[in-house]
């Protein structure tokens, strides 16, 4: 039995004609850093669920990327992030939406979880979780990263103007994990700041499940980053898993048809990446670029941009 990990960093990528050697080396060795965290656990036969959290707190601890650390801000500049995991074993699931002040949502979201018996909590009882658990907080200097004001201001000033962005890193941006475990078991979790300039109380589809995240050992895990509206009105993820189920699809296969079929002709600019059982991977995506990485036991780790 063999281990696999996927990660992104989200589908929203600086363009490619605007990327600078110095960024495109920062973000290839963040994402090897978040490999690393989650594939420290693997190694050592440690469950999925422990892996992709791993992952993911690397990526929402690094400004490079939207979540944690690095989330967007509201059009009211305020910052409220989503997140979700999802473990294969059983279905259990937990998420949160709209919350600030945990450093890492994705714990919380395992939180709710394991804690609870709901699936997705919002405003001061999910933070109420958070404390119970003893998670850590940061405060509003510490979740403030320059860059992302400013696309604030930017984005305001272009809708003040009547103007329309065509930069995709304004419109999505999100990390994730998938894992398979030496035990055969697999597991999803993602994380987000959301859409900038968002309404404040806007929900995407990282937190709902089926749509951003969604984990099954009898079929795959996927985590998917883009624009969420669309990837909740197809139900993206859990669209994988079906037509693995029903269609008897592979992996690649029924990943490529959602994201290059299903979402891309309907403004569902993006792409997933997703593990079955066997703990083959696929990271398809109709985006110019997307954040990404995989590891499987036995080969070098390997991250990608465009």
């Amino acid at each position: 039995m063999t281990y696999s990990l996927a990660i992104h960093g989200g589908a929203g990528t600086l363009l490619k004609e605007n990327m600078t050697p110095e960024q495109e080396a920062a973000y290839h060795d963040a994402l090897a850093r978040a490999l690393e965290a989650g594939e420290a656990i693997l190694r050592e036969s440690g469950s999925a669920m422990d892996a992709v959290e791993a992952a993911v707190c690397a990526l929402e601890n690094e400004p490079l990327f939207n979540a944690g650390r690095g989330a967007v801000y509201t059009s009211e500049g305020t910052q409220e992030m989503d997140a979700a995991v999802m473990d294969g074993r059983d279905r259990r699931a937990g998420s949160v939406a709209g919350v600030f002040g945990p450093k890492n949502p994705v714990k919380l979201a395992r939180a709710v979880m394991e804690r609870t018996e709901h699936v997705t909590l919002i405003g001061p009882n999910a933070l109420e979780i958070a404390r119970k658990a003893g998670l850590e907080f940061g405060d509003r200097d510490y979740f403030f990263t320059q860059s992302r004001w400013d696309a604030l201001q930017e984005t305001l000033a272009m809708r003040a103007r009547g103007e329309v962005s065509d930069d995709p890193a304004r419109r999505h941006g999100t990390v994730g994990a998938v894992a398979r475990d030496v035990g055969g078991n697999i597991a999803a979790a993602t994380s987000t700041g959301g859409m900038t300039a968002k309404a404040p109380g806007r929900v995407g589809d990282t937190p709902m499940i089926g749509a951003g995240t969604f984990a099954d050992n009898a079929t795959c895990a996927v985590s998917a980053t883009g624009h969420g509206e669309v990837f909740i009105r197809w139900n993206a993820a859990g669209e994988i898993a079906a037509r693995m189920r029903h269609a008897g699809e592979d992996l690649a296969t029924a990943a490529d048809h959602v994201v290059l079929q299903d979402l891309a002709p309907n403004d569902g600019s993006g792409g997933v990446i997703a593990v079955d059982g066997a703990g083959n991977i696929a990271m398809p995506f109709n985006s110019q670029g997307m954040y990404r990485g995989s590891v499987r036991q036995g080969s070098a780790p390997e991250t990608n941009i465009y």
